[in-house]
């Protein structure tokens, strides 16, 4: 596909249209429902057990009945998931008359965006892609990127958040506040890395500052 440009994308209150109803469409709807969409369209005659589970409790619409231009009616990104390959072509050509981006589920390289291999672990997102040059190699690098990093980094990763929040109301120094992030963020580094249970307890942002700075200045001390 040659050079890509990586980005994260908020895809909420965005119309995503999937073409197709069968497992590689599931898996389209699967990863952009992780991903906060809230604006999925199926269109496909025929639909896994699951699909037809995320329509019965609304977390997605299905248009039962085969593809037709106007599905792609206020539609921001499409995905082609079908097992018909005239069809797939019919998406690809009205999205690009229509200027709508759209991934193409068989044939990465004809469409305009790649979906990586993700792992996610709370607000810490990990995507690999090889640009469509090795799906195979991009899932091989996905697990070992979920053995390394374990659920604990969720928990990790949201008490990070909590303390930026507290830092930023109460250090008025730039170049303070970055220094106890950082430090913060290696601490608890270390903390998830030997985490066996997938567990870290808790901590009062303020308590955790304050140790924090006295930490460093210890260590400036010496």
């Amino acid at each position: 596909m040659g050079a890509m440009f990586p980005i994260m994308v908020d895809l909420r209150g965005k119309r995503c249209v999937v073409i197709g109803g069968g497992r590689i469409a599931e898996r389209k709807i699967r990863s952009l429902l992780e991903a906060g969409g809230d604006q999925l369209v199926v269109v496909s005659l025929q639909h896994t057990t699951e699909l037809e589970r995320l329509a019965a409790i609304g977390s997605i619409r299905i248009r039962r009945r085969e593809y037709i231009e106007e599905d792609l009616l206020d539609a921001r990104f499409v995905f082609a998931a079908t097992d018909n390959p005239s069809v797939n072509a019919r998406v690809l050509n009205d999205c690009k008359k229509r200027g709508i981006l759209v991934n193409m589920a068989e044939h990465a390289d004809q469409g305009d965006f790649a979906v990586p291999a993700v792992v996610r672990r709370g607000d810490l997102v990990l995507s690999v892609s090889t640009s469509g040059s090795s799906p195979a190699m991009a899932i091989q690098i996905r697990k070992e990127l979920e053995r390394r990093y374990g659920e604990a980094y969720a928990e990790g990763i949201a008490r990070l958040g909590a303390l930026r929040a507290h830092v930023q109301e109460v250090e008025p120094d730039p170049e303070s506040r970055k220094r106890l992030l950082r430090e913060a963020s290696l601490e608890m580094e270390e903390r998830m890395l030997h985490s066996q249970y997938d567990f870290i307890p808790e901590e009062d942002p303020a308590e955790w500052l304050n140790r924090i700075r006295i930490a460093a200045s210890r260590r400036h001390e010496e």
